[in-house]
């Protein structure tokens, strides 16, 4: 499959902006559909189906969906309907609409809280959903087999691990401490109180993980779940230390106990060996450059306050 006609659900969000300049650059002809921008609710059956059928895309990237996994206690219908009842939607209009492929986000979530002893998590790893936002993607994901099973609509699952990169909102760990240096360096140097951060990670680049999208819409086998991640875990403190280190005016952290909560996962972990098998996907931007222009993009979005 060479160049697609291709439709990116969420395509103003951090990974979704990431995917169309990607594919767009690989010469695709991208659509993106976004509820910030075109207003529209996926789990409106109707209007899904409508604009799938209009834009008649080759191949669909489902990326749209609920993604605050805090949120989702107090809101745990809410987050259902949309990653679960949205996901089928868009799965439905695919199939009557002919779409050739599709590829199906989820995430690591899933597999909820682990122990050191089943690392690294593998596709055939149990489901142990530990927050409603990790129940629903496991709704999510069943659905998108579902679709292949029942209705023989080629989709591709993706379990997508903890992914990092220039244009990431600080309500993630890497981006809000690199925010925060870069508004101490704007405001003088000082002390950054942090919560804790001994628990280990699997990062991967956001541009890495969308060129892992577009491989499986080539070469994923339909009706597979495929894990996207790095295979190496990072200590949280590693990712700070290094963000620390490129500051240009003297900062510290310093633990706040307000800020501890009990660490539920000490360390995850995934393997991309299925991932790497179907298409030849490794990991290609190191984590120092990662972090480099996460921090320039925030030196950036700072300056740019109030203007």
């Amino acid at each position: 499959m060479s160049a697609m006609k291709a439709l990116v659900t969420g395509a103003h969000g951090f990974v979704g902006h990431h995917l169309v300049e990607h594919l767009t650059a690989m010469g695709d002809d991208v659509n993106g559909i976004d509820r910030a921008t075109d207003g529209l609710d996926i789990t409106d059956a109707d209007a899904v189906t409508r604009i799938i059928a209009e834009i008649s895309p080759q191949v669909i990237y489902h990326l749209a969906g609920w993604a605050d996994v805090g949120a989702s206690w107090k809101a745990p219908v809410a987050a259902f309907r949309v990653n679960a009842e949205g996901t089928l939607n868009v799965l439905s209009a695919a199939a009557e609409a002919g779409v050739e492929r599709v590829v199906a986000v989820s995430s690591a979530d899933v597999y909820g809280i682990v122990t050191p002893e089943e690392l690294p998590l593998t596709e055939d790893s149990p489901l142990r959903p530990a927050s409603p936002y990790a129940a629903s993607k496991v709704a999510a994901d069943y659905l998108g087999l579902q679709a292949w099973l029942g209705r023989g609509l080629p989709v591709m699952r993706v379990r997508a691990f903890n992914h990092l990169g220039p244009g990431q909102t600080d309500q993630f760990v890497a981006p809000a401490l690199a925010s925060r240096i870069a508004r101490a360096e704007r405001n003088g140097g000082q002390v950054l109180t942090v919560g804790d951060l001994s628990s280990r990670r699997d990062f991967t680049d956001v541009r890495d993980v969308v060129r892992a999208y577009r491989l499986l819409m080539e070469r994923g086998q339909p009706g597979e779940v495929y894990n996207v991640c790095s295979g190496v875990d990072l200590a949280i403190q590693d990712l700070a230390d290094q963000l620390l280190a490129q500051a240009t005016v003297p900062l510290q952290f310093e633990v706040d106990p307000a800020l501890l909560r009990p660490v539920e996962l000490p360390v995850l972990r995934g393997s991309h060996a299925r991932l790497t098998k179907a298409t030849g996907w490794e990991p290609e931007i190191p984590i120092a450059q990662t972090l480099t222009d996460l921090l320039e993009d925030w030196r950036t979005r700072v300056a740019n306050e109030g203007l």
